[in-house]
């Protein structure tokens, strides 16, 4: 009877030592660390990014401002920080949507009150002269409404602070500003650097 010995295949090069294997296991417990490591930040740079915009869309909107009408408050080129509100006090300037644009213009009076102004562009609310230092060159501009003019319910009078060039509640093309069409109050300039502070 013969006795036939098994086949040298080399199988014995393939086996590993402890020491590879030690060296793989760590290696892929290195892998998974690495992956939940990445996309836990993913998770949390994409959860961050989402509720700035959530913020910055429904709270505290920024805006970049184009035009002249403002000056010299805010100029074209500023970005400025709004605030959703829903009261305003006189002299507050607001963003509004008009014609599928934003402009930005500052409260005069409000519902039911009487707004007139002289061709000096001296400005009356209920026949109280407004105090205006914010407007630096005073005009009656472009006004095509009967003064003294009454605000009507729900709505707000606003006017440029250039006076001159500005479009805003003297228009009827613009008119009285209605609470749905406020983006926001103005509150901050971020900027240019230089100007960089709270808007009044």
């Amino acid at each position: 009877m013969s006795v036939r010995r098994p086949l040298d295949t080399g199988t014995a090069d393939l086996i590993p030592t402890v020491e590879q294997l030690e060296a793989e296991l760590h290696r892929e417990i290195q892998r998974k660390r690495y992956g939940i490591v990445t996309r836990s930040t993913l998770f949390t740079l994409i959860t961050v990014a989402a509720a700035a915009i959530l913020v910055a869309t429904l709270f505290l909107p920024v805006l970049r401002i184009y035009g002249l009408s403002m000056t010299p408050t805010v100029s074209g080129g500023d970005i400025v920080v709004s605030l959703r509100e829903s009261t305003f006090s006189r002299g507050d300037i607001i963003a509004f949507y008009y014609n599928n644009k934003i402009l930005v213009k500052r409260v005069i009076a409000f519902p039911g009150e009487w707004v007139d102004i002289d061709t000096a562009g001296n400005v009356t609310v209920d026949g109280d002269p407004l105090d205006e230092p914010y407007v630096t060159t005073k005009a009656l501009g472009d006004c095509d409404i009967a003064l003294p003019y009454q605000v009507p319910d729900g709505r707000l009078f606003v006017l440029g602070d250039n006076r001159i060039i500005s479009s805003d509640s003297r228009v009827s093309a613009v008119g009285c500003i209605a609470e749905e069409q406020i983006v926001g109050k103005l509150v901050f300039r971020v900027w240019p650097l230089g100007r960089l502070g709270p808007l009044e």
